[in-house]
């Protein structure tokens, strides 16, 4: 899992705080501020196997819910932005040290 962190509040902070233990448990989790994220889609998806879903927020943040695919194009470019989105992010330990959470 990764997260792009758009402005922290309290519940940022906390979901961060509590994501040690899902990173205890074995989760790899990754965080990227959002203002180092100009190369990936302003949309928020999930991957999974040979289909992904866009997932549709409104301007307060409030989930209206998700478009699945499973077109090979889409889900190639979706799986790049993962990629590249992993390799300039940072682990969740590493993240919160320097955050301070």
């Amino acid at each position: 899992m990764w997260a792009l962190i758009r402005r922290w509040t309290d519940y940022s902070r906390f979901g961060v705080w509590c994501s040690k233990f899902t990173s205890q448990s074995g989760e790899d989790i990754y965080y990227r501020p959002r203002d180092q994220a100009a190369d990936l889609p302003q949309h928020d998806y999930w991957l999974f196997d040979s289909k992904f879903v866009k997932l549709h927020f409104d301007e307060q943040s409030r989930w209206l819910g998700g478009e699945v695919t499973e077109d090979p194009h889409d889900i190639l470019q979706h799986n790049y932005w993962r990629d590249s989105a992993l390799h300039h992010a940072a682990r969740r330990e590493e993240f919160a040290a320097e955050q301070s959470v």
